[in-house]
């Protein structure tokens, strides 16, 4: 359910989307019925898989349009049922928590097979077709630093609990309302933090307020640079709160119908060759590098055989 304060955002959103006036999309007139409209979250991640799927599409001779960016699933999720974008990167067992009003938990989807499966049964109803997941997973971290590790003795998420009270989590602004998030955090671990901070989503602003000090405890995605870069310890999910998160292109039905198989194919050749270690690596040539989330994407669909010709 979309909550009151996020209607009005999913509704300026949608009409961003008609009107074709979002950021990197073509704004003088509207797409043609045939182009493919690929959106993306608010991060870099999803954004640089975002212009994988944009880019092997464009090198197979589809027409394509680009929404990135466009915010969190409150604002997404209606945007591709409603048909303003046709494509989306998504996340498995957030993407079917989030369907299925939480009542999905994450343990018991740790199992790819089984979590796509459900995916795409709840996906179905709403005109939505879940293709081939890719073996990259992005779950969501929590992390600490170092010294903070070594002083409260911290290498697994339980272990936070005898000092919660006195520690300030930072997260995602919609981290409270997540089950994968401070709801799992409370009634898995029973963890209750001192406060919480509304941050970036797994960003440098999340990246800073850790290693300034500003918060004790922060959600970092499990592909984030910064795990690498920075004397950060990321806690193990012990208590199997997060369930698998492969990465996964999402597709309109309608848009499946429109273009044939062979849409399907280039964004499963995608998934076919997309690890990991491939997040970890865009994200820290968008994040670290600078390098702009088309460039990245461009270069490792060349070194996959995936460009153009």
């Amino acid at each position: 359910m979309i909550k009151p304060g996020r209607a009005i955002a999913v509704l300026l959103a949608l009409a961003l989307l008609v009107a074709g006036c979002s950021e990197d999309s073509e704004p003088a007139t509207p797409a043609a019925h045939d182009d493919i409209i690929v959106g993306a979250f608010a991060f870099t991640e999803s954004m640089v898989v975002a212009e994988l799927y944009a880019q092997a599409l464009e090198a197979a001779g589809f027409p394509v349009r680009r929404t990135p960016g466009l915010g969190s699933r409150e604002v997404v999720e209606p945007a591709l049922e409603q048909g303003a974008i046709d494509v989306l990167p998504e996340y498995v067992g957030t993407a079917l928590q989030f369907l299925s009003g939480g009542a999905e938990g994450g343990g018991e989807l740790s199992d790819t097979t089984t979590a796509v499966a459900r995916l795409s049964e709840a996906f179905a109803p709403r005109g939505v077709t879940v293709l081939a997941p890719a073996e990259a997973q992005d779950r969501n971290g929590i992390a600490v630093t170092r010294s903070t590790a070594e002083r409260l003795r911290l290498s697994r998420v339980s272990d936070l609990a005898p000092a919660a009270a006195d520690l300030v989590l930072g997260g995602p602004p919609e981290c409270p309302e997540r089950p994968f998030c401070l709801i799992g955090l409370r009634s898995t671990y029973e963890l209750s933090f001192k406060s919480f901070r509304a941050l970036d989503a797994s960003g440098p602003e999340t990246v800073a307020a850790l290693e300034g000090g500003e918060v004790d405890v922060a959600v970092l995605f499990t592909t984030a640079p910064s795990l690498g870069n920075k004397d950060f310890v990321l806690l193990d999910d012990d208590q199997r709160l997060q369930p698998a998160e492969n990465v996964v292109p999402v597709v309109r039905t309608d848009a499946l119908n429109r273009h044939g198989e062979r849409l399907a194919g280039v964004l499963d050749s995608v998934s076919a060759q997309l690890g990991t270690d491939d997040l970890i690596d865009l994200n820290g040539r968008v994040e670290a590098d600078g390098v702009a989330p088309r460039d990245a994407a461009r270069e490792w669909l060349a070194a996959h055989g995936l460009g153009p010709p």
